[in-house]
């Protein structure tokens, strides 16, 4: 792997990563800007802004922009995320060229036309809809929302729609004139490239502005709390998690091999016991997310009404076993699972290219995997003994919704794992 990095008189970083044995190039342009950098009176605005991207520039109408790129056999595409959002897209390398004029493009001269944006909010408000209809994707952001009250990362990425119903032209510009600051944005190539030519043409067709010192973001604090919602389904979609470790925090790692142990595959703890052993759950998992300064060691499971009850007991429970007996076998087995998840990763140019990025905007500099490994490496048994009893004393969060009659109330889940 050969990372290259250089800074364009603007201000943004441009950086590329050769693999020679490819015929593609997966680029995109990185922007450390993402839904918690917006105010509670234009949540969803960095999403909205990423939708209208495509939606049109001085030179190209929204029809050409996909003709443009579909017509090489490209494709490009957008998301955000609550730290971040991107614009990237993948081509044959002989194309580099063009995919780079139009992600530059949509990036800074996209015109907004109000009758796209009018058709593009309908669109958005669909999305909400569809995710408000999906419980087993909307409880993570009445989870987020009750673990994070009041702040930035406690609020939906797509918004609620009383706001994207009346958001306007000058919110989005307005937005994009505070928070895409040269210096926090990132373009990326991975895959058969030359890193001077991508320099050269970047530095031809991107030219920004700075913007003024843009306002910290609010630091997190994991409150925790309960949110429940009845609603007539066959199944009950439960989360619970405790405050875990930010990205750039020293036991994350210890919690990236805790979490993997207790519900990351088929071999984990909670797979094996809930629905190997008893049949509780179809689906059970642990996680840890993170940004860059909190983060959520979760647990998410779907069960019957009649089962919710033991499914929290043993949930309870493999928390606390995890702070009296964790095996070597176990820890090597999480350990060959993160290592050939991130190995694997490589395998692909484009999440090569988010992994840099990510890395880059997190850490201000770029995160070798070798450097990963290490880490993951060090962690030793007593390492993730600490980390476990140090978790149950953690704030707790608790969403659910379906059939919630039958769970046990906050106060007595949070008494069993104090």
């Amino acid at each position: 792997m050969k990372i290259q990095i250089s800074k364009l008189p603007c201000g943004v970083r441009v950086v590329t990563d050769f693999i020679p044995t490819v015929e593609t190039v997966s680029l995109g342009i990185w922007v450390g800007a993402g839904s918690r950098s917006e105010e509670a009176s234009n949540n969803g605005v960095a999403h909205f802004l990423e939708h209208m991207a495509f939606k049109g520039t001085e030179k190209r109408s929204a029809l050409k922009i996909a003709e443009e790129i579909e017509s090489v056999g490209g494709y490009l595409n957008a998301y955000t995320s609550r730290e971040v959002t991107a614009y990237y897209a993948k081509v044959l390398k002989e194309n580099t060229k063009l995919a780079i004029d139009i992600l530059t493009d949509i990036f800074q001269n996209s015109v907004f036309d109000p009758k796209e944006l009018e058709r593009e909010r309908e669109v958005i408000l669909q999305e909400i809809g569809q995710s408000h209809d999906t419980p087993d994707d909307v409880i993570h952001d009445y989870f987020q929302e009750v673990t994070y009250p009041g702040q930035p990362l406690g609020r939906p990425i797509l918004g609620p729609a009383s706001i994207v119903k009346s958001m306007t032209r000058d919110v989005l510009i307005d937005f994009m004139s505070k928070h895409y600051d040269p210096n926090e944005i990132l373009l990326v190539a991975s895959g058969n490239v030359n890193h001077d030519q991508i320099l050269e043409w970047t530095n031809e067709m991107l030219s920004l502005k700075g913007v003024d010192p843009r306002t910290p973001l609010v630091p997190a604090n994991f409150i925790g709390g309960d949110f429940r919602e009845k609603r007539d389904l066959e199944q009950l979609h439960f989360l619970m998690g405790l405050q875990g470790p930010g990205a750039k925090e020293t036991t994350y790692y210890d919690g990236l091999l805790f979490s993997t142990i207790f519900g990351g595959g088929m071999a984990s703890r909670l797979f094996q016991e809930v629905r190997e052993k008893r049949g509780l759950a179809y689906s059970i998992y642990a996680f840890l997310s993170s940004c860059s300064d909190s983060g959520i060691l979760g647990v998410y499971a779907g069960t019957s009404e009649k089962d919710s009850p033991l499914l929290v007991d043993v949930i309870v429970e493999e928390f606390h076993k995890m702070t009296r007996h964790i095996t070597t076998e176990e820890v090597l087995r999480a350990k060959a699972q993160i290592k050939a998840s991130l190995l694997m990763g490589l395998e692909s140019s484009s999440g090569r290219a988010r992994r840099i990025a990510h890395t880059i905007l997190t850490f201000g500099h770029h995160v070798t995997i070798e450097e990963v490994i290490q880490k993951i490496e060090a962690v030793t048994i007593d390492n993730i003994y600490e980390f476990s009893k140090t978790l149950l004393t953690q704030p707790l969060s608790v969403a659910a919704i379906g059939p919630i009659n039958t769970l046990p109330t906050f106060e007595t889940i949070k008494s069993r794992v104090g």
